[in-house]
């Protein structure tokens, strides 16, 4: 069908331009089923909005499955396929961004016991997560050749969004002891030439053990990319500052760092503490 036609040119463009295209793959997979028989003209902006509303849980999901319907739709005009971008007319969804989920120390240990438990295979993978706070891009693209355990660092190449703009810049990441026991635990159960990818069992952004490991934990409202604010949250609490969590988490502005500035708060006092006596006093 043309839809179908569509949407794989879709995919072939983010194998081609993206580090991200097992994530493009699995939203064409799970867009198959109810658009794949429908000729892509056919489809109109409610059909779209319904089916995000059904079957999308947080307004960020929404917005990237929206973002994806409307790439596939201007490869297909480009290429003489459809006239119109139908995703075009959907309103996207208002994205919570000041609210942050990131687990407490007690959280972890409970998730990780989960993990060991019942998915021992995985449990590099979520610790590596949490220890780097890789984007799910960076880790599940990473190769064995960007690793280099002696010197403790790993080499994040650069990643750019379906219209070509940077998400983010190549950049050497210092591992940490935790991250660097994880990784040569996962060096010894998978293959590690060069070329071959150290977390080859990404799949569905891990739905497949993460959530049920959430759900036997009982930790409500959050999800992988959550790792991302625990690792930026721990290390505010830590005191480290906020140009460091920039330059360790790959954030493109300090904009995007200064909501876990309020989990600083000793930090905060000590530099106001500072004034207190004049330098040369």
């Amino acid at each position: 069908m043309v839809h179908r036609r569509v949407v794989v040119a879709a995919v072939e463009h983010a194998k081609t331009h993206l580090k991200t295209w097992k994530d493009y793959d699995w939203k064409e997979r799970t867009l198959r089923e109810p658009f794949g028989p429908r000729p892509a003209a056919e489809v109109t902006p409610e059909e779209i909005d319904q089916w995000l509303r059904r079957n999308t849980k947080t307004a960020a999901t929404a917005n990237r499955f929206r973002a994806f319907f409307s790439l596939a739709y201007r490869l297909g005009m480009e290429n003489g396929k459809v006239m119109v971008n139908p995703a075009r007319l959907v309103r996207p969804r208002r994205e919570a961004n000041a609210r942050l989920r990131f687990l407490s120390r007690d959280e972890y240990a409970k998730l990780l016991g989960v993990i060991r438990h019942d998915y021992p295979d995985q449990a590099s993978a979520f610790i590596i997560s949490v220890f780097t706070g890789m984007r799910w891009s960076e880790q599940f693209s990473l190769k064995w050749s960007q690793v280099d355990l002696s010197r403790r660092v790993i080499r994040l190449a650069q990643t750019k969004d379906p219209t070509g703009r940077v998400q983010a810049l190549a950049r050497n990441f210092p591992l940490n002891s935790v991250a660097l026991d994880a990784l040569n635990e996962q060096r010894k159960r998978v293959p590690h030439k060069a070329g071959d990818l150290v977390f080859p069992e990404a799949g569905d952004y891990c739905r497949f053990w993460f959530e049920p490991s959430l759900d036997e934990a009982k930790i409500e409202d959050y999800t992988w990319h959550c790792n991302r604010h625990t690792f930026c949250s721990w290390l505010a609490m830590a005191g480290v500052s906020i140009r460091q969590i920039q330059e360790l988490s790959g954030h493109k502005t300090i904009t995007m760092v200064a909501r876990y500035a309020h989990l600083s708060p000793d930090a905060t006092a000590t530099a106001s503490e500072r004034m207190v006596a004049p330098p040369n006093a």
